[in-house]
């Protein structure tokens, strides 16, 4: 039971930064119909300008609390990555907007490549030591069961983030303007609503979650580097397909679940192959579960089946 519950921990905990980066390519995909490969690259663009901005706070001023030299180094790795969705958007995405899907989606994979190069020219290829400024000791509130109060602040600042955006989303006039956006662009604009601007406030606020979301990644794991957000892009991309893509709800509940299946999966895979895999195998577990929803239910848990009509 300990190690049934201790699962659930590190599940929780991977899924809800696999929820808001998912949040970023439902979004995406909800108004444009278009997979954003690039997103999960924003996550270690977040990562990497948090710790530079660390790095550069405790050079200037040694003694500033933990929890200031955080919040500061958010408050610059949001706002570029913010800038760097805006301009992806309106130099690589708008002018193929009208243009078949495997132009946008083509550019969207060289998009990734070139920010992980210019990353890799800026921060090196080596892996940086990220440093954990809030506490990685952990706390058993149940016997034999453990968690940190970085997980802890993960799971709850991801919690708020993502009802923060749902009632953004639905209950305001922005959030009105996006789901019409969403709903048929061209009509929408003939209302009267700025669907460029939508459309770039819908990155905007994709790379937003995605920045918080690979600073959360790498306070967790306290390490840093220019390849790190591939495989948790691709993962959540995953979950957004597992949810549905284009639903909210659905991409928050395809992070929450595939973290939990790929904790369980790493914590029985021994037990289950008798020894022969471990779990340095729990990769796989997503790739499988993305081969299933496809096969069996395409639309996802919460996707809904949508004809086309004449």
């Amino acid at each position: 039971m300990e190690i049934f519950l201790q699962q659930i921990v590190n599940g929780l905990v991977v899924g809800s930064v696999y929820a808001l980066v998912a949040l970023g390519y439902t979004m995406v995909y909800g108004i444009l119909g278009l997979i954003n490969f690039a997103h999960g690259d924003l996550v270690m663009v977040g990562a990497l300008t948090a710790l530079q901005t660390m790095m550069f706070l405790m050079g200037v001023a040694p003694g500033m609390s933990p929890i200031a030299m955080l919040t500061l180094s958010l408050l610059v790795a949001v706002p570029v990555c913010m800038l760097l969705a805006f301009t992806m958007e309106r130099l690589a995405y708008r002018p193929l907007r009208n243009a078949p899907r495997l132009a946008p989606l083509i550019t969207a994979i060289g998009v990734s490549f070139l920010l992980q190069t210019l990353a890799m020219i800026i921060w090196g290829r080596n892996y940086h030591t990220f440093p954990q400024l809030i506490s990685t000791t952990p706390i058993q509130p149940i016997e034999g069961v453990f968690i940190t109060p970085i997980q802890i602040t993960i799971i709850i600042v991801s919690a708020l983030m993502m009802a923060g955006l749902v009632l953004l989303v639905t209950k305001t006039k922005l959030g009105r303007a996006m789901r019409a956006t969403a709903e048929n662009h061209r009509v929408a604009a003939l209302m009267g609503v700025d669907t460029n601007m939508i459309i770039a406030l819908t990155f905007v606020l994709g790379a937003a979650l995605a920045a918080v979301a690979g600073v959360m990644f790498a306070s967790n794991y306290g390490i840093a580097h220019y390849g790190m957000g591939f495989m948790p892009g691709l993962k959540a991309f995953t979950a957004a397909v597992l949810g549905g893509i284009g639903n909210l709800g659905g991409a928050m509940l395809g992070g929450i679940v595939l973290g939990l299946v790929e904790s369980f999966g790493a914590g029985y895979i021994e037990q289950a192959t008798f020894g022969f895999l471990n779990s340095s195998y729990q990769d796989i577990f997503a790739f499988i579960i993305l081969g299933l929803v496809l096969i069996f239910k395409p639309t996802g848990l919460l996707g809904e089946r949508v004809s086309d009509r004449a």
